[in-house]
């Protein structure tokens, strides 16, 4: 699916998920933050953004989430609409896993959505909540264009639904800091997922 102009209007929303975070086995991962070099990819972002009026910024109320959407909202001159339960897929029952534990887990949590893999949320209940809070989210008229600031776990699930495919890891995104659009009466897909870097280009380049 190709970028065009089209893509910046009042009927598109953008999902962004947060950039590298500082990993700390010893906090609690909603509470995680930025590390210096998502901070510094996010700094990038909002120096170079030319964020339309009326943009609405949306975000999870975890730490890395609100490291995100708030040098943009600064940016843009308005003020993060926080919703709770947009947080990343619930992996309290197992708080912090080391990179390939945690893959493993990932994996299984893709594969079977309706069972609960080490007592984490299912990926079906995640799915339905992160498609309830965008629905809810989007049922207040916007004028400009909405931005989403995530997870890349829920933010798979949210792709799969409005691609209309099954939820698989396939669709997962390449890395931290990435994005996709979505058509917001339609509830479809723009496009799959690219670097914050380029949401930069696209909005510098179509303004």
């Amino acid at each position: 699916m190709g970028v065009d102009a089209e893509m910046i209007g009042a009927g598109r929303a953008f999902y962004v998920t947060h950039p590298e975070v500082t990993i700390d086995p010893a906090v609690p991962v909603p509470d995680w933050g930025l590390s210096p070099v998502g901070a510094a990819r996010v700094a990038a972002l909002a120096a170079r953004l030319s964020i339309p009026p009326g943009t609405r910024i949306i975000s999870s109320a975890e730490r890395k989430a609100l490291d995100t959407a708030e040098p943009l909202a600064a940016r843009a001159g308005c003020v993060v609409e926080t919703r709770p339960d947009m947080h990343e897929n619930d992996r309290s029952a197992t708080g912090y896993l080391p990179g390939p534990e945690f893959e493993a887990t990932a994996d299984a949590f893709f594969a079977r959505p309706d069972q609960s893999v080490r007592g984490w949320e299912r990926a079906a209940d995640a799915q339905a909540r992160i498609l309830r809070q965008v629905d809810l989210a989007l049922g207040a008229p916007a004028e400009g264009p909405v931005i989403f600031a995530g997870h890349g776990g829920v933010g798979t699930l949210l792709y799969c639904a409005l691609a209309g495919v099954k939820i698989d890891r396939k669709w997962d995104q390449p890395g931290p800091g990435h994005w996709f659009a979505f058509d917001i009466a339609a509830r479809t897909v723009a496009c799959h997922w690219r670097p914050i870097e380029a949401l930069a280009d696209l909005v510098r380049v179509n303004l």
